[in-house]
């Protein structure tokens, strides 16, 4: 009888809704991450936070708009790559508050990562406004989840905090940018292109 396989570390991925990379990796990574054996943690937060504390008031693809147009030609081209459909919402960045403390509130929930999916579509690749609580009801329901409860959930107090004191946890770890990823080891990975080698040293890492 063959030893059972080693259980895997699992990987923690760091998003914003607002992030037009984590988008690219929010469709890919369960994917990639079961062909490996890898558990994801989904991990949502806010970069506006961060930015703002070095004095951005908005995304650097619109402070430095030949980054910004470099950065848009640029995620076509991957969308093409990955076979995945991209629209530009009419603006950007959104500041998904209300969908990230959604997120935030339904930890552990087996249909979290369809529900972050289902926003990362709905803004990318259909060009919607996610802050809209009545579009953000629809993707809970097609999730198989409660709308009313969860959009409730996003107003307590407790989620509000915990929202809070989770941009002060990516800060303490050294996350400045999305998607970033933290392996069990402390490893961090920042950007889209480093998701396939994020798993691969996760993979390398056995459980504690």
């Amino acid at each position: 009888m063959k030893p059972a396989r080693p259980p895997r570390a699992p990987l923690e991925f760091w998003f914003d809704f607002a992030s037009t990379y984590s988008y690219l990796s929010a469709m890919r990574i369960d994917d990639l991450a079961s062909r490996a054996g890898l558990e994801v943690l989904w991990r949502p937060f806010l970069l506006g936070p961060i930015f703002a504390k070095w004095g951005w008031q908005t995304s650097p693809f619109n402070i430095f708009p030949v980054k910004g147009r470099y950065m848009w030609r640029d995620v076509e081209r991957l969308a093409v790559l990955y076979g995945l459909p991209l629209r530009r919402p009419a603006l950007f960045p959104l500041f998904a508050l209300t969908a990230t403390r959604v997120a935030m509130a339904a930890a552990g929930e087996s249909w979290l990562p369809a529900f972050c999916r289902a926003v990362f579509t709905c803004e990318f690749a259909n060009g919607s406004d996610i802050t809209d609580d009545r579009i953000l009801a629809q993707l809970l329901q097609a999730v198989g989840s409660t709308p009313h409860q969860w959009l409730a959930a996003a107003k307590t107090d407790e989620v509000k905090t915990a929202l809070r004191e989770r941009v002060s946890t990516a800060e303490q770890r050294g996350i400045f940018g999305a998607p970033s990823f933290v392996a069990a080891d402390g490893e961090l990975f920042w950007g889209n292109d480093r998701l396939e080698q994020s798993i691969s040293h996760a993979c390398s890492l056995k459980a504690c």
